[in-house]
């Protein structure tokens, strides 16, 4: 288990006392491959964009440490995954898509055949023509 301590100052922000005694306030835990890997490796960023720490495994964080990270990340990755399109518009592009997420019916428009990135395997990323990711 890593010897990693954090808490939230009263301002909400996460501190980080890392194992070398160095206290960092405003740390920002960024996964390495949130969508391929997400309970992957994971940086702790500092408030200006500074890797300050690596975690190669998540698992290995004390529990509470964990509890935080997750917590964090959990307010700024908001990817809603598309489980089927219900209709689209055109089959040229710009066009309006209508599509079921995990998270609800929501319909998007889409800019051009760029905004549609094969990741691995039958995973894409789309981007909507307001830079919102599913």
């Amino acid at each position: 288990m890593l010897d990693l301590l954090m808490s939230r100052n009263s301002a909400g922000r996460l501190v980080a006392t890392l194992p070398d005694g160095q206290v960092h306030e405003g740390i920002v835990p960024v996964r390495a491959f949130p969508v391929n890997a997400p309970d992957g490796c994971l940086a702790l960023m500092s408030a200006e964009g500074k890797e300050l720490f690596w975690v190669e495994d998540p698992a290995t964080l004390p529990e509470d440490v964990f509890a935080l990270v997750q917590e964090e990340i959990s307010t700024r990755e908001l990817m809603p995954e598309i489980h089927s399109i219900i209709s689209v518009s055109t089959f040229s592009t710009p066009s309006t898509w209508l599509v079921a997420t995990n998270r609800g019916n929501t319909q998007f428009v889409l800019k051009g055949e760029e905004d549609i990135r094969r990741l691995v395997g039958s995973t894409l990323i789309i981007t909507d023509s307001h830079g919102r990711r599913f």
